[in-house]
């Protein structure tokens, strides 16, 4: 414990001598977003507007004599932007061109909370979170803008195991989120087996989160819907940079083509394969520990590992006419494990196995929008999405091996049609057509077994939605609705959403949210040990006996209060989901080998509280849950506690930028989740295990403590660097994640504890120009 104190007092003394050693004079002009800060502390006001509106602008500090409506119409003329004032406190800043359609959106998709964490974060009318990478300065125990990392510090959200691949957004499984990227959906969201975000962070530009209220245009999952887009408007100079951690090296480059074209491009490798770093250790120990790899460690002779991983992005830009575009983009990751081993088996004979297993994603897209006229605009879009998981496994001396493939195949059209009637009305209408291909393919020998198994779905869905806005600005109403026909299940599916927003004075907000929504793909687990015992989860499709399609309800309503740099939300929230399998729930208990049909339940409350002062950001959230199963067939129907419930989660961060140094310091905290205990009066005789009532007990709390700190500074003319460090897990705090029971070769009952990420730094450095 001291040796952790004392790095990291070395390690916050290090970095704040970086910055107390780099000093200079500051310029004449400042950054408007500083500006703006400025302003909006000593007038008590607002400004809305989007980061790239007034990104690169500069201008010099206005005199403080100067009253409210003088220093806008100061900004007007310098700035050449367009401040318009809604309210006594609200001012809206646009570009100054030629309204079209987009821009007619974004005046109602008006931003309500600029800095709903820190900034870059920040909250719509319309219900939805938006992270913008441009605007984002840092979070406890990152040190890149990881878009699925930053979710996770959103109340409501949390990954239960500590894996990006396993995101829990108010109690669903993380197949049940709605993952896009450019359009695509994505099927595998993590690299190094959940671990790492696989969306190189350096490229992706914005994300938005819903967890409610989602817009009609989004379909076929129950949860979450989490959008990854990079950057949509041409720079007017090429661009790039190079950069790595203690786990992988990346680059990207924006390429200024001509006037209206534009190439973007991305990618990252690590160097595990070639060199091992403290936290690929400590990676490779968390998700290894306690898999079927690992298994006969204590009698192993020789050991040869190979681990790597890679993601590539591109995009291309072309901007036909004034009136049209057209986006093209290109995605592929890759994870790939060997892993050899050669050890003594119960007869002291020596055995070697071979392992290997594979996860490939690959994705592309085309998205053509046109502007008939003003107002009026026309989208359209088309993606394909494939993902491929391969695990192999042979053991050389019983000649025997197991193969296994889990594919994945969706492809997609979508048009969408959008009229802006006015500045306070739009109407969209859209129909989306997709078919999601799964195969699941096992080959065993001695014995010999073979199974091969494709199904198909094909889905047509026709969509619509109004928004409005009152005269008064005070009042924001989106209406939609979605109607699908799922062609296998022969099944049509009315889906009504609402998103409703009441300003209900200067510093109070009313929000009501409510959808309804199905899916017909889903994640099963058939045995610990599928996939190595490493990913057990395969997708597989809805049908009409075993696997209905999975259907969805909620509805929350929430109240927030945000005045002088104080935010203040508070929401509850009602959330059913029906059909589920219980194969997809990952029971580890007497359930383990049973499948039924349930649902579960969850009602909960998310309060947050964030208070910003000067250069300081600190923020207490905590969320509220009670999430409960329900089978018919299970546990006698009686309702019993969800695999994932956890009641209680707190999280209390501090961060702290001035100028080039950026230093964020944060605390989570969550109660154990549910586990199965084995029955005190156990049967040996039968060589199984006696289990008491289905989830019966919790693990014990979860504490960790984080913290990261960036320095900017100048190399050259032209070319930026900074320099990262985190460390994860400060006190190297022991927490247990998950816990089940196994049998040993006396069939005694023995206890497995999977523990989460233990002391964990990382380092980086990065060049841009």
């Amino acid at each position: 414990m001291n040796k952790k104190l004392l790095s990291l007092i070395f390690f916050i003394i290090t970095i704040a001598f970086c910055n107390l050693t780099y000093s200079q004079e500051q310029q004449e002009k400042q950054p408007l977003a500083q500006i703006l800060t400025q302003l909006e502390e000593k007038y008590n006001v607002k400004f809305s507007y989007e980061t790239k509106t007034i990104e690169g602008i500069s201008i010099s500090p206005l005199y403080p004599e100067l009253s409210l409506q003088q220093v806008v119409t100061q900004l007007k003329l310098v700035t050449k932007l367009n401040f318009e004032v809604l309210s006594e406190r609200f001012i809206v800043i646009t570009a100054l061109k030629t309204p079209d359609l987009q821009n007619a959106i974004q005046h109602l998709e008006e931003v309500v909370v600029t800095n709903y964490l820190t900034k870059g974060i920040s909250k719509t009318n319309n219900g939805t979170i938006e992270a913008d990478k441009k605007a984002f300065e840092i979070l406890p125990g990152l040190i890149e803008p990881d878009v699925l990392q930053i979710v996770q510090n959103l109340p409501g959200i949390i990954s239960v195991d500590e894996r990006i691949s396993n995101i829990n957004v108010r109690g669903g499984t993380n197949d049940q989120n709605l993952i896009l990227y450019e359009g695509i959906r994505m099927f595998q969201s993590g690299h190094f087996f959940g671990l790492i975000s696989a969306f190189n962070p350096y490229l992706s530009e914005s994300i938005t989160i819903s967890k409610n209220g989602t817009s009609a245009k989004f379909g076929n999952a129950v949860s979450s819907t989490i959008a990854i887009q990079n950057s949509e408007e041409l720079d007017n100079k090429s661009s790039g940079g190079i950069g790595g951690n203690m786990l992988s090296i990346d680059g990207f480059t924006k390429l200024k083509l001509t006037k209206k074209t534009e190439l973007q491009l991305a990618i990252r490798r690590s160097y595990t394969d070639l060199l091992v770093s403290k936290t690929y250790d400590v990676y490779f120990d968390r998700i290894f520990r306690d898999s079927e790899l690992n298994a006969a460690s204590n009698t192993q002779l020789a050991l040869d590992e190979r681990f790597l991983f890679y993601d590539f992005n591109a995009k291309f830009l072309y901007d036909i006419d004034n009136t049209s575009k057209l986006r093209v983009n290109i995605l592929n990751m890759y994870n790939d494990l060997d892993y050899n081993q050669v050890y003594i088996n119960s007869d002291n004979d020596l055995q070697e196995t071979k392992s290997e297993l594979n996860q490939v994603s690959f994705g592309a897209s085309t998205n053509y929008s046109k502007l008939l006229k003003k107002g009026l605009n026309l989208s359209t879009e088309i993606y394909y999405s494939n993902y491929d998981l391969d695990a192999k496994n042979r053991n050389i001396t019983n000649n025997q091996s197991l193969e296994q493939e889990n594919k994945v195949e969706d492809y997609g059209l979508r048009i969408d049609i959008s009229n802006a009637v006015n500045p306070s009305l739009n109407v969209n209408l859209g129909y989306q057509f997709n078919e999601i291909g799964v195969t699941n393919f096992e080959n065993v020998t001695n014995p010999n077994f073979m199974s091969f198994k494709k199904e198909i779905i094909r889905t047509h869905a026709v969509f619509g939605e109004v928004e409005r806005y009152s005269k008064s600005k005070n009042t924001h109403l989106r209406l939609g609705a979605r109607i699908s026909y799922f062609g296998k299940l022969q099944e049509l599916i009315i889906e009504p959403r609402f998103a409703f927003n009441q300003k209900l004075s200067d510093y109070f907000r009313l929000e009501i949210l409510g959808e309804l929504k199905s899916q017909a793909i889903t994640q099963i687990i058939d045995l610990q040990q599928d996939f190595l015992g490493i990913e057990k989860r395969r997708w597989q499709l809805a049908n009409d006996t075993n696997n209905p399609l999975i259907k969805s309800q909620q509805i929350s309503a929430g109240l927030s209060y945000n005045q002088n740099n104080l935010l203040i939300s508070f929401e509850g929230y009602y959330k059913n989901v029906s059909n589920i399998t219980a194969q997809s729930q990952g029971f580890q208990n007497q359930y383990q080998f049973i499948n039924d049909i349930g649902s579960y339940t969850i009602k909960g409350i998310d309060f947050l509280i964030n208070k910003r002062v000067n250069d300081f950001s600190t923020w207490l959230s905590y969320s509220f849950s009670k999430n409960d199963y329900h089978f018919e067939n299970l546990y006698d129907g009686n309702a019993f506690p969800n695999t994932i419930d956890l009641q209680h989660v707190a999280n209390a961060s501090l961060t702290y930028s001035l100028d080039n140094f950026k230093i964020g310091f944060g605390m989570n905290w969550h109660s154990g989740r549910p586990y199965t205990t084995p029955s005190v009066t156990q049967d040996n005789s039968n060589s199984v295990i006696e289990y008491d009532a289905p989830n019966n007990s919790n693990l014990p709390s979860y504490f960790r403590t984080d913290i990261s700190a960036i320095y900017n500074f100048n190399l050259s003319k032209g070319i930026k660097a900074n320099i990262g460090a985190s460390i994860w897990n400060i006190f190297n705090q022991t927490n247990i994640i998950n816990r089940y029971y196994s049998l040993d070769s006396d069939d005694s009952i023995i206890k497995i504890n999977n523990r989460s990420l233990k002391f964990t730094p990382n380092l980086s450095f990065r060049v841009s120009f």
